[in-house]
């Protein structure tokens, strides 16, 4: 009976750590969507980034949307 108890807080833990990994590598995965300021490409790539797609990749700007 000990060891069922044992063996579910086990795997309750290794499920709340993995939904807080998984929460996590969203969290990275995503764009910088918390600044609402948008540069011209010119203004990305002066500061040290290039443009992909709609977005200012690398550089001090990078994550920003681009015009």
């Amino acid at each position: 009976m000990r060891m069922r108890r044992i063996l579910a807080a086990v795997i309750a833990t290794a499920a709340l750590a993995g939904l807080g990994l998984t929460g996590a590598a969203a969290a990275v995965a995503a764009p910088n969507t918390a600044v609402t300021e948008s540069l011209t490409p010119g203004e990305c790539t002066d500061a040290g980034g290039k443009v992909v797609g709609m977005y200012c990749q690398g550089g001090t700007k990078d994550g920003q949307m681009v015009d």
